[in-house]
C-alpha cells in the first residue's frame, strides 16, 4: 500500500479503537447505558462527519504527505494529553447542568471530538492523493480501506488491548500506531520535518511513565487489569480489601475475618432462612454474580449447603479466588451468564441469589418475567429466590425497584420488600420471593429470628419489613419489552446510602448507618445538596 493508504487504514483502526476504548473512560463516572453508548456513537459519526466534510472541501489545494503526518502527529499528541490529564477532563464535565441521560456528552465531546475529527481529514485527503483513475474509484478504494481499519480496530481493541492492557497502555497503542505511521509517511520525504512525531513519541512514553505508583488516595491498590467486561482494581484500605469494578466499589472483605459481612446488605441475603419451613431443608443455593464471593463464602462456612456460583467474568473468578480467599471454601463456581447458566442446569435450588445488578448498569436479560420464569422453574417446590435492588424505596427514582417486584411477583407467589436504609435514598433493597401461597408477618419473622439458630441476627433487617409497594404506574419486564435503563434514569444525581456494619469480628456489632460520601469517600462526587454525580453511586457486594 502507498502512504496515503496506509494512513487511511490507520486512521479507522485507531478511530473504532478509540470508540471502543471511550466506553470504557467514561463508565466509571456516567455508567455504561444505553444513554452513554448513543451519546458515544453520535459524537464519534459527528467528529468524523465534519473531518470528511472540511477535509473534503480544503483537499484540492491542502492534501499533501505533509499535511497527513500532521493530522496524524495532532491525533497521537491529543491521546498523550488523555493519558496525562484525563481524569481531570472526566471530572471536570460532571458540573454540566444537564438532563442525566445526556451527563456523558460534555465528557465524550471534549475526550474525544478532537482526535476524531483530526482523522476525519484523511480519508478525503488521501483520496486527492491517491494514484487511482476517477473520482468514484478513489473514494471507493478510501472508504473500503478505512472501513477494513475500522474492523481490526474494533476487534483488535475488543478482543486483545481491554482484555490485557490498562487504559493508558492501549492509548499508548493507538497513540504510537499513529505516530509510527506518520513516521513512515515522513521519512522517505526529505521535505517534511519528522521532529513533530519524534517529540510526539516522546510525550506518549512520558505520560505512560508517570502514571501511578501503586497507590491512589482509595488506598494501595494490589491488583489492576482490564477483563473483557471491566476495569478492575483490588486496593487495600487498612484492613479491609475492596474491589472495585469500573471504578465502583463491587465488594469488601475483613482480612482478619474473610467470611465477616463488611456490608450490612450482604447480611439479608440470610433471610430466607426465616422463611423456610425448615432451615435445614436449604440444600442448594445459587448466586448469580460472584464480585469478591461474600455471600457464597459466608454461606459455605456457616450451612451444610451445597453453594454455587454463576459469574460470567472468568477474570473476577480469579481474583475473587487469589485475592479474596473464595478458593479457601467449598464453592462450585461456573463461568457463565446467570440465565445461560439456568438455562443449561438439571440442577434444583432451594435459594437462588441475584446479586448481578448495579445502580447504572443492569443486564436487562436477568430482570424479565422470562427470567423470572425460568428462576422458578429451578426452584424446588418450597424454593426461594432474593434479588439485591438498588433504587430508592419510594418517589419517582423507586421506578426500577416497584417494576422488579411485580415482574417477579407475575413469577412467584409472594414477594416481600426490604430496604436495608430507613432514609428515602438510593440503596439496597433486598426483595424475597418464595413459592409458597401462604403470607409470613413481620411478626413471625421475628419470633422465628429469636427462636432459630441461623449464625446471624436479623432482627434490623425485619424492622425494614415492606407490605405496600405500589406497582400499577410499572410494567412487568419482558424480554420484549424491559425499559431498564428509563427506569434507572431517574435514579441519577441522587445519593445513594451504603450502610456497613460494624468493625468488630462478629456481625452481631452495631451497626452503622452513614452514607459514603460522609465518610470522605473518594468514588464519590457530592454537591451542596448531597447528590451524587452519574456514575458516582456505589454497589457493595
Amino acid at each position: 500500500m502507498s502512504g496515503p493508504e496506509v494512513a487511511v487504514f490507520v486512521s479507522g483502526v485507531s478511530s473504532m479503537g478509540l470508540e471502543i476504548l471511550a466506553g470504557r473512560v467514561v463508565a466509571p463516572q456516567f455508567g455504561s447505558s444505553i444513554y452513554t453508548w448513543g451519546s458515544i456513537i453520535a459524537v464519534f459519526l459527528a467528529a468524523l462527519s465534519l473531518g470528511y466534510h472540511l477535509g473534503g472541501k480544503r483537499a484540492g489545494t491542502r492534501a499533501t504527505t505533509d499535511r497527513l503526518v500532521r493530522l496524524l502527529v495532532g491525533t497521537a499528541g491529543y491521546v498523550a494529553l488523555l493519558i496525562f490529564f484525563g481524569d481531570q477532563l472526566l471530572l471536570s464535565t460532571t458540573a454540566f447542568p444537564l438532563p442525566s441521560r445526556f451527563a456523558s456528552l460534555p465528557a465524550v465531546i471534549l475526550m474525544f471530538g478532537p482526535p476524531t475529527y483530526l482523522l476525519g481529514f484523511i480519508s478525503p485527503y488521501a483520496a486527492q492523493l491517491s494514484q487511482k483513475e476517477g473520482i468514484g474509484e478513489a473514494s471507493g478504494h478510501v472508504y473500503a480501506l478505512g472501513t477494513i481499519g475500522s474492523i481490526v480496530g474494533a476487534f483488535g481493541t475488543t478482543f486483545f488491548l481491554i482484555p490485557y492492557l490498562s487504559v493508558t497502555y492501549i492509548y499508548l497503542t493507538l497513540g504510537g500506531v499513529a505516530v509510527l505511521t506518520a513516521l513512515y509517511l515522513a521519512l522517505p520525504d526529505d521535505s517534511v520535518s519528522v521532529l513533530p512525531a519524534i517529540g510526539v513519541v516522546v510525550l506518549l512514553i512520558a505520560a505512560t511513565t508517570t502514571g501511578a505508583l501503586g497507590y491512589t488516595a482509595r488506598g494501595e491498590v494490589v491488583y489492576e487489569t482490564q477483563t473483557a467486561y471491566q476495569e478492575l482494581e483490588v486496593i487495600d484500605g487498612g484492613d479491609t480489601r475492596t474491589l472495585y469494578l469500573d471504578g465502583q466499589r463491587h465488594s469488601a472483605m475483613d482480612k482478619s475475618n474473610p467470611t465477616r459481612h463488611v456490608f450490612e446488605y450482604t447480611r439479608y441475603f440470610h433471610l430466607p432462612y426465616l422463611y423456610a419451613s425448615d432451615p435445614d431443608d436449604i440444600d442448594r443455593v445459587l448466586f448469580i454474580g460472584g464480585g469478591g464471593f461474600s455471600g457464597p463464602k459466608r454461606f459455605a462456612a456457616e450451612y451444610d449447603a451445597t453453594v454455587d456460583v454463576a459469574e460470567l467474568d472468568p477474570e473476577v473468578v480469579r481474583v475473587a479466588e487469589e485475592y479474596f480467599r473464595a478458593n479457601e471454601y467449598d464453592i462450585n463456581t461456573y463461568v457463565q451468564g446467570g440465565r445461560q447458566f439456568l438455562q443449561g442446569t438439571d440442577n434444583s435450588y432451594d435459594l437462588v441469589v441475584l446479586d448481578a445488578y448495579k445502580r447504572d448498569k443492569v443486564p436487562f436479560q436477568l430482570t424479565t418475567r422470562e427470567f423470572m420464569d425460568l428462576v422458578t422453574e429451578r426452584l424446588s417446590p418450597d424454593g426461594m429466590a432474593v434479588a439485591n435492588i438498588i433504587s430508592s424505596p419510594s418517589g419517582p427514582a423507586s421506578e426500577f425497584y416497584r417494576a422488579e417486584y411485580k415482574t417477579m411477583n407475575a413469577s412467584l407467589e409472594q414477594v416481600y420488600a426490604f430496604p436495608t436504609s430507613d432514609t428515602g435514598a438510593i440503596q439496597n433493597i433486598e426483595l424475597v420471593a418464595t413459592k409458597s401461597d401462604t403470607r409470613v408477618t413481620q411478626e413471625q419473622l421475628r419470633e422465628r429470628n429469636q427462636d432459630r439458630e441461623i449464625g446471624i441476627d436479623l432482627a434490623d433487617a425485619i424492622d425494614g419489613y415492606t407490605t405496600d409497594v405500589p406497582t400499577d404506574d410499572v410494567p412487568v419486564l419482558r424480554d420484549d419489552r424491559a425499559p431498564v435503563d428509563r427506569l434507572l434514569d431517574s435514579m441519577v444525581g441522587q445519593r445513594y446510602v451504603i450502610e456497613e456494619t460494624g468493625s468488630g469480628s462478629g456481625d452481631d456489632d452495631t451497626n452503622t448507618t452513614e452514607p459514603a460520601a460522609a465518610r470522605g469517600d473518594p468514588a464519590l462526587t457530592v454537591r451542596d445538596s448531597g447528590a451524587v454525580t452519574r456514575g458516582q453511586g456505589l454497589h457493595i457486594r
